[in-house]
């Protein structure tokens, strides 16, 4: 995933700003009025700290004149108690701010921690772990960056950007050749083509019709190494189905070049962050 842009990530913060503030901060506004702030942002866990530009880019949205310091950039690892950074800006720019500031903060900062505890357990020089299409709404962008900072990559952004072909569109076709047949007429030659396989049979199949890449979704381990027997480099090989933490060591030794796993984004916690110790001056 490339670096996060203002371009590109504006209109998602501006969205999540209106939908915490639909007739402004009805406290903040009683309280203060063009006052400056100074806050702190704490770590209270220890994670692996990812959105930094996406949490700053809130304030500026709110206050173009709000300054930062931050001792942490995203990828690094952060410890309980440590200091994060420090904000200022108007302080009811903070204070309108906080809130979805860090959500964006802790939701992408768990993902990247998750997956990078991912990563470790797998263990392996030869195969990559892959996030998939398993996302927030509103927030893919933002959660496929953070898989990227815990040191997996990403599968297709969305239905425009590859070819699967998955269990419907096989019924949809009346079989893995039509639908491999079907899809290659109308896209192309550039395109690799993924079909989504359960069983040896249609391993079989999907080698038959010259697919690019078979992902072999909900086998066991020795299915897996029945198919890859069959494979035998003849197609790049994706495992997929209920791999998480919990299991994903157990393909550690296979013959297979990725693994995808929705647990990445949605089995994911926060990491828990907080701003602290506001001054106003």
């Amino acid at each position: 995933m490339r670096e996060l842009k203002p371009i590109v990530i504006d209109k998602y913060i501006i969205s999540a700003l209106r939908e915490d503030m639909t007739s402004g901060d009805i406290t903040t506004d009683a309280i203060l009025k063009d006052e400056k702030g100074e806050v702190s942002l704490i770590s209270k866990d220890r994670g692996i700290i990812a959105g930094l530009d996406v949490f700053k880019r809130v304030f500026e949205i709110l206050d173009e004149d709000a300054t930062f310091e931050f001792n942490f950039s995203d990828g690094d690892e952060v410890n309980n108690s440590d200091l994060v950074g420090t904000i200022r800006a108007k302080a009811r720019a903070i204070l309108e701010g906080e809130r979805t500031a860090l959500n964006y903060l802790q939701r992408m900062s768990g993902i990247a921690t998750y997956t990078k505890k991912m990563v470790a357990s797998l263990n392996s020089d030869s195969v990559k772990i892959l996030d998939t299409r398993k996302t927030t709404p509103g927030m893919r962008i933002l959660e496929k960056y953070a898989v990227t900072l815990g040191g997996a990559y990403n599968h297709r952004y969305n239905l425009s950007d590859g070819i699967m072909i998955k269990d419907n569109h096989i019924d949809a076709a009346g079989g893995i050749k039509n639908a491999i047949e079907k899809v290659r007429s109308l896209n192309p030659f550039v395109k690799k083509i993924e079909v989504e396989v359960e069983n040896l049979d249609e391993v079989k199949e999907a080698l038959e019709a010259k697919a690019d890449i078979i992902m072999l979704d909900n086998m066991n381990i020795e299915e897996i190494k029945e198919a890859t027997k069959l494979i035998d480099k003849r197609a790049i090989i994706e495992c997929s189905g209920n791999i998480s933490l919990e299991n994903i060591n157990d393909y550690k030794d296979l013959d297979i070049d990725y693994i995808s796993s929705g647990a990445i984004t949605y089995q994911a916690g926060v990491l828990d962050l907080s701003m602290k110790n506001l001054k106003i001056y």
